[in-house]
């Protein structure tokens, strides 16, 4: 592979190619190369995460921040090119070839994949080459362009279910600080070849405010969350060091992104569905919970994962008030006994068909938090589900479940371009646990409304009652009414060989019940129900009467 690139690149030519991305990249980072506005929702300030903007009328996408951080420009340049361990749309990065560039620096050529954000639009792959180098004031730049357009790069079958996305002159520039620390300027300019995608669903790779929010500030924030974290200013629960609950995180979200990109290489297949092309089930027979183990002999049990996944567009409903719902009352959209089908399958490696020991969840949840990053835009936390027997002869069956439980962009001083609720259930918390994350990621595509106001009620039984009343009492801005999103549902099973048709069947189904639940629930929580303004004015004065409108609604149910 190696002589097939330096083929197609000579060494003085790459060379040229990294002075000039180098001069480009330093014109965007200190520069006027791009006319750059401040991005709308970051206040800048002591607790901000930097200075950030966002591109104006130029070709692509790009986006800027400055910010101060605690740590040696060695370590930010370290950890700000292991991207896949701060981007999490990151699938992989590979280094395909190192030669030595000026003043003791290195040219790499990289290959890049990202996951798709949605069911709905494919997944990008970039070639590119990356120059590190450190500039007559000893600052260190790390910048980075693609090589050839489209062509290059890999041609692997791995490639296929990818597009070629562009990366422009773009990089990290990191300046020391006289008594430690180091100043990083961050600059991403992409083109992602949107041409071919729906058009409602443009703003996904159209949208410089959201290559700031998911890349350029993302950056920003983990080299704070490092330097915070060495510093010895975060304490986490259950005794655990920060990087150990950090990667629970990422291999929740990596679980998730798996499931809804399903990759080929990665095992998946799609499976036949029934006709009806609403959900997607695939498999992937290599994807297992663990071996089965017999004494000092090892096998695994037959079988695999199953992935159900949907995609639908929502209207007037604020991203953060439908996470926050789907996180606070699991029992209005969940079915536990397919909870208590996972944790069963994570406890003894086998995968009994649901349904056959039915429970009932009694609508009680316990929420631990374990970790959080510095602004709160991402939360760990472990939530207990309390079981109910159906009969007096499963009591001593019942048990609770655990769950690990990744949510973004719920905090209301949150500024996010997606928002998360990601789970799967774990037992005892081993380091070394399978993780089977399941879950909703819902995306706005009307970036102007990214900040939505948090303080709306939640109470479903009020808000299908009373609609938007709640709402308005707190506040809610009139743009909610306009938001448009994606929201996208994955939910994973484990499966052994002779029961892959029926749960396949029962994923497909459960999903579907899911969907119709998560529709109910934007009706009841979006705050454009013009039917109900009547209503709305009169109870809106009259707090009892809303309480008592509740207590019938509960009451029916």
């Amino acid at each position: 592979m190696q002589v097939t690139l330096l083929a197609l690149f000579s060494c003085s030519r790459l060379l040229s190619i990294a002075e000039e991305t180098l001069t480009e990249f330093l014109s965007k980072a200190t520069g006027t190369a791009i006319e750059w506005v401040q991005m709308p929702g970051m206040k800048p300030g002591p607790d901000s995460v930097g200075i950030v903007a966002i591109s104006h009328g130029c070709r692509g996408v790009a986006a800027r921040a400055c910010g101060l951080v605690n740590l040696e420009p060695t370590k930010v340049v370290e950890i700000l090119k292991d991207r896949p361990s701060w981007f999490r749309d990151c699938r992989s990065l590979e280094v395909f070839t190192v030669l030595p560039g000026a003043n003791g620096g290195t040219i790499e050529l990289v290959y890049t994949q990202l996951y798709a954000p949605t069911t709905l639009v494919p997944a990008r792959d970039f070639w590119t080459l990356r120059y590190t180098t450190i500039v007559e004031d000893g600052s260190l730049v790390v910048c980075e362009r693609s090589l050839s357009g489209s062509g290059g790069g890999p041609s692997a079958a791995s490639a296929q279910q990818f597009v070629r996305a562009e990366m422009l002159p773009s990089g990290y520039l990191v300046r020391p600080c006289d008594g430690g620390g180091s100043i990083v300027h961050i600059v991403d300019h992409l083109e992602f070849e949107a041409w071919n995608i729906p058009e409602v669903l443009r703003p996904l790779y159209e949208s410089s405010r959201v290559v700031a929010q998911k890349m350029t500030t993302a950056a920003l924030r983990h080299i704070r969350q490092i330097a915070q974290e060495t510093s010895g200013e975060v304490v986490y629960a259950l005794g655990r060091q920060p990087a150990v609950l950090r990667t629970f995180s990422q291999r929740l979200s990596r679980g998730f992104n798996d499931a809804i990109s399903g990759f080929n290489d990665d095992g998946w297949s799609i499976m036949a569905g029934d006709g009806i092309e609403d959900v997607v089930v695939a498999c992937n027979s290599t994807k297992k919970i663990r071996s089965i183990s017999n004494g000092v002999n090892a096998f695994e049990a037959p079988g695999g994962t199953i992935c159900a996944k949907a995609s639908m567009l929502l209207q007037s409903v604020p991203p953060a008030i439908l996470v926050r719902f789907l996180r606070e009352h699991r029992s209005e959209w969940a079915d536990y006994s397919m909870d208590a089908y996972l944790a069963s399958a994570l406890k003894t490696s086998t995968c009994s068909f649901p349904g056959l020991r039915p429970m009932r969840f009694s609508g009680s949840q316990i929420i631990m938090p374990l970790a959080h990053t510095v602004e709160n835009e991402e939360i760990l936390e472990v939530v207990r589900l309390e079981g109910q027997p159906l009969s007096h002869d499963e009591v001593l069956l019942s048990r609770d479940i655990d769950m690990l439980q990744l949510c973004t962009g719920i905090d209301e001083k949150s500024v996010g371009s997606s928002f998360q609720l990601v789970f799967a259930p774990i037992d005892d918390f081993p380091d070394d646990a399978p993780l089977i994350s399941s879950g909703f990621r819902v995306i706005p595509l009307d970036m102007k409304t990214d900040v939505v106001s948090s303080g709306r009620t939640l109470d479903l039984a009020s808000s299908l009652e009373v609609g938007s009343t709640a709402a308005q009492a707190s506040g809610a801005s009139s743009d909610d009414c306009n938001v448009r999103s994606v929201l996208t549902i994955a939910f994973q099973f484990p499966y052994e060989l002779h029961l892959q048709d029926s749960v396949a069947a029962m994923a497909r189904q459960y999903v579907r019940s899911i969907v119709s639940a998560v529709q109910r629930v934007s009706i009841a929580i979006s705050p454009s129900q013009s039917g109900l303004n009547a209503g709305q004015r009169i109870l809106s004065g009259l707090p009892e009467a809303a309480t008592l409108a509740r207590w019938i609604c509960q009451s029916y149910q």
